[in-house]
């Protein structure tokens, strides 16, 4: 799966420690999403896209080996 973390924070202008504060979850788990080493679960993907005011469908996409 791939999403789109790294830019949706850059133009929002917050650290992967901001995006986990407002999503309850440590700085390495972010980290571990943007390097597509964690798949996150249904709820926090929603919460992730909350944040950044989109469609899940908008931050994540399933690759086809997925």
């Amino acid at each position: 799966m791939k999403n789109t973390i790294r830019v949706e924070r850059a133009i929002l202008n917050i650290t992967q420690a901001d995006l986990a504060e407002k999503v309850k979850v440590s700085r390495q788990t972010i980290n571990a999403i943007e390097s597509n080493k964690y798949v996150p679960s249904t709820v926090l993907a929603l919460k992730i896209a909350k944040v950044f005011q989109k469609r899940v469908e908008e931050i994540f996409t399933l690759e086809d080996a997925d």
